[in-house]
């Protein structure tokens, strides 16, 4: 089990939070009390003042959520879309343009994962790369967790650069992490793909392994081997100059949120399933290992 304690991610971040708290200085506090408690959350007290009244008494709502559970957060997004309608209707004052404001608002939701649409609908959900119960099962997740934090943190700076270079290191951690954790040695100068192999090895998933169980079937050796190709893919995108790690020559030209995804995407399908099996009491390296 583990030894450290998880500290989780919110799922939406406070940036966004309070940009839409600080848009409800034109509503009444009635209005505010409806929208929160319609969604059955408790009735708020103010809290120190963060502007006026009305975004105050918001700023009471907001501090009762619980912002890494999704139950929670789901509940709260309803009360977000009735609190952002002003934006999508027109009022009386032929000049009034809510358009920067939804501009930014869609933005900040899209750094969480979520997309603001044309009618006022939140859709969608976060970017968890590695879930909590995953971590939870590990001797020692904070290495696994500063990775997913910078991740976090650069996806909401738009930044793919880092998110690449994190994606990489991402691996490289968990990779070590499944040798760790089954008692195999490494060094800390032996390269990432033999890194994936190792620890592939480690819990006998490797592509080359012998037939016999579910893991070892051509179909999921194909499924691995695949990942095994996507893990290097990360890495030579790192390593020549697309990711944080090491200085470019030139700059980074056509890098943009869509490779970022594509990392964040890629390095779970092969992280999530080597912790899924490292966790996994039923999984064919155990019986290797008795």
């Amino acid at each position: 089990m583990c030894s450290s304690p998880i500290a989780r991610r919110e799922l939406i971040s406070v940036r966004t939070r309070e940009a839409i708290r600080d848009l409800m200085s034109g509503t009444t506090l009635r209005e505010i009390d409806e929208m929160w408690q319609d969604e059955y959350f408790p009735p708020a007290e103010d809290p120190e003042p963060v502007g006026g009244q009305r975004v105050t008494r918001f700023q009471g709502y907001l501090d009762q959520v619980d912002w890494t559970d999704e139950g929670h957060v789901s509940r709260a997004v309803r009360v977000f879309e009735v609190a952002l309608r002003f934006l999508f209707k027109i009022p009386d004052n032929p000049h009034w343009d809510p358009s920067n404001n939804i501009q930014r608002i869609r933005k900040l939701l899209a750094r969480d994962g979520y997309e603001l649409t044309t009618n006022g609908r939140i859709v969608g959900s976060p970017t968890i790369v590695v879930t909590d119960r995953l971590l939870s099962n590990l001797k020692d997740p904070l290495v696994i967790q500063d990775h997913l934090s910078r991740i976090a943190t650069a996806i909401e700076r738009d930044d793919p650069a880092q998110v690449i270079g994190s994606a990489k290191e991402l691996v490289e951690s968990t990779a070590k992490v499944v040798l760790r954790e089954t008692g195999h040695d490494f060094t800390e100068n032996t390269k990432l793909p033999d890194l994936v192999r190792r620890a592939q090895e480690a819990l006998s998933v490797h592509p080359g392994g012998a037939p016999g169980n579910l893991d070892n079937s051509e179909i999921v050796k194909k499924i691995l081997g695949a990942s095994v190709t996507i893990t290097n893919g990360i890495a030579e995108l790192r390593n020549r100059g697309f990711g944080t790690g090491h200085g470019p020559g030139t700059a980074r030209n056509g890098l943009g949120p869509r490779h970022a995804r594509l990392a964040v995407n890629a390095v779970r399908l092969w992280c999530e399933f080597m912790l899924d099996t490292l966790s996994d009491e039923r999984a064919p390296w155990r019986k290797a290992e008795r």
